[in-house]
């Protein structure tokens, strides 16, 4: 045999080591970047109230809905109203605009500002009787802005750190990271 005959072999064999090392372990592989338990099928995302200090007015819902919509378009779950296989609530506990960087020349003013929104997340696989991929946690994302005046970009800002919110929270209940 050649070497090249002996490569494709020992690759074949390895990949279908590969795969049934996949389809045997439990979980059901995605390529869309999570693992989905096995037998999950359906979930549930309940409204994250807004109870930060300081509230822009529309994040709840989007934050609600940028959820849901990562959560569809990531994996083969259907969502349901209420008592889905897995659960996401929660509620948004800071949202936050400070300075993050000083003007030079001694203006004592602002050149950066940083936009920061804080979710607190409870997640339930109702599926694991041990509950040991449930959690409770806070995530936290930011977005830089240079100028004072956030209100022109701030639906921007806001829908840039929910998409990188909803991502880490995915990740966190369906990658295990």
């Amino acid at each position: 045999m050649s070497k090249a005959t002996i490569r494709i072999v020992l690759q074949s064999l390895f990949a279908a080591v590969l795969i049934l090392c996949i389809q045997g372990c439990g979980v059901k592989y995605s390529f869309t970047g999570g693992s989905i338990p096995q037998g999950m099928k359906t979930y549930t995302v309940l409204y994250f109230e807004n109870i930060s200090p300081m509230v822009y007015a529309t994040l709840s819902q989007n934050f609600t809905e940028g959820l849901k919509e990562r959560i569809r378009t990531q994996s083969s779950l259907s969502q349901v109203n209420d008592d889905g296989d897995a659960i996401f609530e929660g509620f948004i506990t800071n949202y936050t605009i400070t300075p993050a960087a000083v003007e030079a020349g001694g203006l004592d003013r602002a050149a950066l500002n940083r936009l920061s929104i804080t979710v607190k997340v409870k997640y339930t696989n109702k599926l694991d009787a041990t509950g040991d991929s449930n959690f409770e946690d806070s995530f936290t994302q930011f977005k830089e802005f240079s100028g004072t005046d956030v209100t022109s970009q701030e639906a921007t800002l806001n829908e840039d750190i929910v998409k990188m919110l909803t991502e880490d929270i995915y990740n966190r209940a369906f990658a295990n990271w």
